[in-house]
């Protein structure tokens, strides 16, 4: 015989359903703050690109008016500009993905940026670690390229870009010569036919010894110089005899002394991007792979 068991036993203590919407509200929202963070960031680098190149672009096309910006004549413009113009687009490309792919979230994009990013980091660290460990070879390598510009200097008149940039680095580090002036002095075309003075380019005339300003009108050319200064020029070379106001200091000494004094502006730079890198790269992939998770576990409580 069946008995009556009366009304299924009820629970009174309450459930909290609303629990896993809560938390998986909380990891949208978290993601939705990186993605704009990636987004905000990116934007950043996508405009300084943009500048980045349009400078470039502007020394390529109007080289007059960046030169009398500057006050210098006798930098290699062309490369430098094509340098700017190339980093700029590669700047604008990589933050192009990133502002994409975080915007509209899509993983293909945040995935691609990832891989540019680590691609871009590993060959930072492969460049860092050859600097350290072949610094001999490398400090062999660029004294034969010094000494082979100075020897060369001039010999052709349509290829003057490496002679142009090291008078610019001889006008900037304050040095003449690799190792001294004296290395200028078997150049053919600096020998004076009418006495046994040695000359030097003009780069390495140090117009502050003789209280006297230099003007470079062309590359390079000074257009004042100090009483006992008598310039030889022929089209664009200028020179200056060696025994006149010119800087004693080689090269190798001067570049030397820059390293040691910006050490540590140039570490810290180097760090400041590497950490920059791997944040970006944290930031991309954790939010490509939790994308479609939190989605799809909020598709179920709806």
């Amino acid at each position: 015989m069946e008995t009556w068991e009366g009304p299924p036993a009820m629970s009174l203590v309450p459930t909290n359903s609303k629990a896993p919407q809560v938390k998986m509200s909380a990891q949208e929202s978290c993601l939705s703050l990186i993605k704009y963070f990636l987004f905000v960031f990116n934007l950043f680098f996508f405009v300084l690109g943009s500048l980045i190149f349009c400078f470039g672009i502007w020394i390529l096309v109007d080289k007059t008016s960046f030169v009398s910006f500057v006050g210098l004549s006798f930098v290699a413009l062309q490369i430098w500009s094509k340098v700017l113009a190339v980093s700029g687009i590669l700047t604008m490309g990589l933050a192009l993905l990133g502002c994409v792919g975080a915007l509209k979230e899509l993983r293909c994009l945040l995935g691609l940026y990832f891989g540019m990013l680590l691609l871009l980091f590993a060959t930072q660290i492969t460049l860092g670690i050859l600097i350290s460990t072949q610094r001999v070879r490398l400090e062999r390598r660029v004294r034969e390229v010094a000494l082979e510009a100075i020897q060369n200097y001039r010999t052709d008149p349509e290829e003057t870009a490496a002679e142009e940039s090291w008078d610019y680095v001889q006008f900037q580090l304050r040095c003449c010569g690799w190792y001294s002036p004296q290395d200028w002095f078997p150049v053919l075309i600096l020998r004076s036919n009418e006495s046994e003075v040695h000359h030097v380019p003009c780069s390495c005339y140090n117009s502050s010894a003789n209280n006297d300003s230099t003007i470079f009108d062309k590359m390079p050319q000074l257009s004042r110089f100090g009483p006992r200064a008598r310039p030889r020029h022929s089209m664009d070379l200028c020179v200056v005899p060696a025994d006149d106001h010119i800087y004693s200091e080689g090269c190798a000494q001067g570049l030397q002394k820059w390293l040691h004094n910006n050490l540590i502006s140039i570490v810290g730079i180097c760090l400041g991007i590497g950490l920059l890198e791997l944040g970006f790269m944290t930031l991309s992939i954790f939010l490509c792979r939790n994308l479609d998770h939190v989605y799809d576990r909020l598709s179920r409580y709806h």
